[in-house]
């Protein structure tokens, strides 16, 4: 039998060979998709969250568990979307037009897929048609956008008024953040949310989902 509590602790401590053995092998024993990410992944990905709050992880930390939570995902992505299990939500998700910093946005999307997200990351210096063109095709409910210059932010407040151009506002949330942004910013453009860390935009992201 496949000792998954040993997944949890495999993702916790960014052992990415472990864990994806370990999904192989409850897989291979028909333990189903869902209760691996529901009852071991998120609540692994929600406990590093938690440890990067709390200043006892660091950005290494992060990155070696998202590597090692991804590796299972790749496993059992495909057998969800064979089910037609639905994600806790759509999220398409990268930095602003302009702006070529990436790493923390890909810390949010990794936490954001350990935490049941379906995530649609579209990289760095992203014009607002291309957000547009992927929230139409991939019927996305949130987006998230990122900056870490300050002057490409005025490229938030553009791209989420494209979004009311091109007629999609009403039908997605959308998140901010980077180290530049304040809540008053995120306010001032108009965005629905504003976390100031990555584990802080799962719980946002939820909590637009929810409401």
């Amino acid at each position: 039998m496949a000792e998954l509590q040993k997944l949890y602790d495999a993702i916790l401590n960014g052992d990415s060979k472990a864990s994806v053995a370990i999904t192989e092998q409850a897989l291979a024993e028909n333990v189903p998709p869902l209760d691996i990410i529901t009852n071991y992944m998120i609540p692994a990905m929600d406990d590093v969250g938690k440890r990067f709050e709390c200043e006892e992880y660091f950005v290494p930390e992060l990155l070696l568990a998202a590597r090692a939570m991804k590796g299972c995902m790749q496993l059992v992505r495909p057998l969800l979307t064979a089910s037609g299990a639905q994600p806790a939500g759509r999220v398409v998700i990268g930095t602003v037009k302009g702006d070529l910093h990436d790493i923390g946005k890909n810390l949010v999307a990794s936490l954001l897929e350990g935490g049941g997200f379906e995530v649609i990351d579209l990289g760095a210096d992203v014009p607002a048609a291309k957000f547009i063109e992927t929230v139409n095709e991939k019927n996305a409910n949130i987006v998230c956008l990122s900056a870490l210059l300050t002057v490409t932010m005025p490229s938030m407040k553009s791209t989420i008024q494209a979004f009311r151009d091109a007629g999609i506002r009403d039908r997605i949330k959308v998140l901010v953040g980077g180290a530049p942004l304040t809540q008053q910013f995120a306010d001032e453009i108009g965005a629905d949310g504003y976390s100031e860390n990555a584990s802080g935009a799962v719980a946002l992201a939820r909590r637009m989902v929810s409401a």
